[in-house]
C-alpha cells in the first residue's frame, strides 16, 4: 500500500529530515582522525534528543546505535563501535529521526583527512547518481527511471551499484512502500504521482558490485574489500521538480569552513 502525504504530512517529514541535516553537520565538526565512530554516535542521540527527535534507528529492529556507520569497504549498516577513525577512510554516516510522529533519513559520506583522489571521484560520481535519480522523480515518470538514472550514471563510471538493498517510502514508518531500487529500467515500476515521499540512496561500490553481510546480522561489507560510497536523500515526488526534504548544505558549510 502506497501512502501520498498531504502538505501538513510533508511538512513534518521535512522538519524531522532537517533536524537530520543539523545532526550530520554537528558530527562533521568532529570527524576526523583519531575519534571513534562511537563517539560519533553518541554526539549524535545526544544532540537529535536536545532538539526534540528520537534517533530512528536506535533499537530498530534491534539495531543497538543511533548512526549506521560504515568505514571503506563497510557499505551500510555499520555498528559504531570504539576503534580509531584513521587518516586516508571514508565514512558513511547513515541517520534517521522521529520527530512528530514522522522519520526524516538521509546519509552521506565522509573523507576523514586526506583520502586517495580515485576514492574521492567514487564520492563524487555516487553523490552525482543520487542527484541524478531525483532529477526523474516527477509525477509521470516510473520508479524504474530513477532506478536507471542511478545504474546509468555509476556503471559509465566503471562502478558497481549495489542491487540487494534499495531506497524507500518514508513518513510515518522509517520504511514504507515502495522500495526504490539504484538499477532498473526505464519506464518500468509504479507510476510517480506527486505527494510520494520517498528515500532515494545510491550505494556505490568502487569495484564489483557484490556484497556479504557480516556474522552481527547488519554491517554488510564489498565482498572485494574495494571501498563504497552512500548518499541519501528524502525528497517528495512534484509535478515539475521534485522537492529535496532533507538537506547537505550545513554539511558541506561545516567540511568547507574546516578545509579552509
Amino acid at each position: 500500500m502506497i501512502y501520498y502525504k498531504s502538505e501538513e504530512e510533508i511538512d513534518l517529514v521535512r522538519e524531522s529530515s532537517l533536524l537530520v541535516a543539523k545532526t550530520h553537520a554537528e558530527i562533521a565538526r568532529h570527524i576526523k582522525p583519531g575519534i571513534s565512530s562511537l563517539e560519533l554516535d553518541l554526539l549524535a542521540e545526544e544532540f537529535i534528543r536536545d532538539n526534540g527527535g528520537v534517533p530512528a534507528f536506535k533499537g530498530y529492529n534491534g539495531f543497538p546505535c543511533t548512526l549506521c556507520v560504515s568505514p571503506n569497504e563497510q557499505v551500510v549498516h555499520g555498528i559504531p563501535n570504539k576503534d580509531i577513525l584513521k587518516e586516508g577512510t571514508v565514512l558513511s554516516v547513515d541517520c534517521g529521526v522521529l520527530m512528530n510522529e514522522y522519520y526524516g533519513d538521509s546519509a552521506y559520506t565522509y573523507e576523514i583527512g586526506n583520502v586517495d583522489e580515485n576514492i574521492r571521484e567514487l564520492l563524487k560520481v555516487t553523490k552525482e547518481s543520487l542527484y541524478k535519480g531525483i532529477e526523474k522523480a516527477i509525477a509521470g515518470n516510473r520508479i524504474g527511471d530513477i532506478s536507471h538514472a542511478v545504474q546509468e550514471h555509476a556503471e559509465a563510471n566503471n562502478y558497481g551499484v549495489v542491487r540487494e538493498l534499495v531506497g524507500h517510502g518514508i513518513g510515518r514508518k522509517l520504511h514504507e512502500s515502495p522500495e526504490v531500487p539504484n538499477y532498473g529500467r526505464r519506464g518500468s515500476g509504479i507510476k510517480l504521482k506527486k505527494g510520494l515521499v520517498i528515500a532515494i540512496e545510491p550505494m556505490i561500490n568502487m569495484g564489483k558490485r557484490d556484497i556479504m553481510q557480516h556474522k552481527d546480522g547488519w554491517t554488510i561489507t564489498t565482498i572485494d574489500k574495494k571501498p563504497s560510497a552512500h548518499f541519501e536523500h528524502t525528497i517528495v515526488v512534484r509535478e515539475d521538480e521534485a522537492e529535496i526534504l532533507s538537506s547537505f548544505k550545513e554539511i558541506e558549510e561545516v567540511i568547507k569552513k574546516r578545509n579552509g
